[in-house]
């Protein structure tokens, strides 16, 4: 079993910066490649970044650019910084811990309870 705790969500205009943080216990952090998804109201839960172990990242085309995923392996640590936010990134963020597959999707098999990001225009 993995937990993950998710920090530092809050309400930010459009154009500001927020910055995610994701602590996790249990199981072997570094063994798992640890990631960021959202669900904003009445939409499905998307993939927004991940890195892996030896700190390959990977984002969806909405966010490129603009947020950066990093790792500490010695913290078992995961952050999201998110820049240049829009009304659209509006969305309650979840940590994740799983696997980049062979096509560079993201499975994961723990995810946190999640953190709200409200973006005003």
């Amino acid at each position: 079993q993995v937990q993950l705790v998710e920090s530092g969500g809050g309400l930010v205009q459009a154009g500001g910066s927020l910055r995610l943080s994701c602590a996790a216990s249990g199981r072997t952090f570094s063994n798992y490649a640890m990631g960021w998804l959202r669900q904003a109201p009445a939409k499905e839960r998307e993939f927004v970044a991940a890195i892996n172990w030896n700190e390959n990242t990977h984002y969806s085309k909405d966010v490129k650019g603009r947020f950066t995923i990093s790792r500490d392996n010695a913290k078992n640590t995961v952050s999201l910084q998110m820049n240049s936010l829009k009304p659209e990134d509006t969305a309650v963020y979840y940590c994740a811990a799983g696997r980049i597959t062979t096509i560079g999707a993201y499975e994961y098999d723990y995810r946190g309870q999640g953190t709200q990001v409200t973006v005003s225009s």
